[in-house]
């Protein structure tokens, strides 16, 4: 028999389906608008400003600009008419850095892009003259100045001779075709070194270590290497003068992008392929 002293629980009520679906409805909805299903509150999130999200994807993008522009791709000005016909002064060409990272190094026929050695640079410098142009050239979304870009001729320990009988330059003692992408030549391909106005026979220059021998396309009308060589009864020059710092290439050239109707991509010629390491 039940034991009338021991104490009665209230007998719990029974849910129909239909009550049990409203209330887990109930609480959704409140879970939902952010409320909750007890006494207390919380706080609607707060949306950011859309100046504050403006400003910080503005520093982002100039962010990935600066990397882009220090360890990727860099845009520069051509100074002068040195690397006529293929890049014209003024010029707007795209300079790439990851070739010559982790000890890679530039190849005999690359165009190169690279910090004055030593005044090189005569006359006034192509780049950007406003201040915003020179704004953004700091950060590399345009076209800088103040560097020069020739075409790569030797390597370090390279021999360099002018000429052959047929006016071609020779390197470590093979003669290169360079008809293909030099201006026309009357004399001969070499570079007219020692101030003299035609071409210069019958001379050759060993490239010294991490150094490199430079010219333009348009040879006579480029202050290269080789018209920085010293003359045979030169008192006071420099041997050094005329070959380029390893240390002072940015990158090479590999796409001219404005005017855009001559845009293109800039390859190394073929026949520098056929050139022999020095012995």
């Amino acid at each position: 028999m039940p034991d009338d002293d021991a104490p009665r629980r209230p007998a719990l009520e029974k849910q129909s389906p239909e009550e049990a679906t409203v209330i887990e409805d109930d609480v959704v909805a409140a879970e939902s608008a952010g409320g909750s299903t007890g006494t207390g509150t919380t706080e609607r999130r707060r949306r950011t400003p859309l100046w504050l999200e403006t400003v910080v994807l503005l520093v982002v993008a100039l962010g990935m600009a600066l990397i882009i522009k220090t360890f990727l791709v860099q845009a520069f000005y051509i100074p002068s008419a040195s690397m006529e016909p293929g890049l014209v002064e003024n010029d707007r060409i795209l300079v790439q850095k990851v070739s010559y990272w982790f000890g890679g190094s530039p190849s005999r026929g690359d165009v190169i892009v690279f910090a004055d050695p030593g005044d090189w640079l005569v006359g006034p410098e192509a780049g950007p003259t406003t201040l915003l142009a020179r704004g953004l050239a700091k950060v590399g979304l345009y076209p800088t100045g103040g560097h020069l870009v020739k075409r790569v001729i030797g390597l370090p320990g390279d021999t360099i001779e002018c000429c052959d009988e047929q006016g071609r330059l020779m390197i470590n003692g093979v003669a290169i075709d360079e008809d293909d992408f030099i201006s026309e030549q009357t004399d001969c391909d070499g570079p007219m070194p020692f101030n003299q106005t035609g071409c210069a026979r019958e001379w050759e220059v060993t490239v010294p270590d991490d150094r490199l021998f430079v010219m333009g396309d348009n040879r006579s009308e480029s202050a290269d290497s080789s018209a920085r060589l010293c003359g045979p009864n030169a008192k006071k020059c420099d041997p050094e003068r005329a070959f380029v710092p390893m240390d002072d290439v940015v990158g090479k050239v590999f796409s001219l992008v404005w005017p855009l109707k001559h845009a293109e991509f800039i390859g190394r010629p073929d026949v520098f392929s056929e050139v022999p390491d020095p012995s």
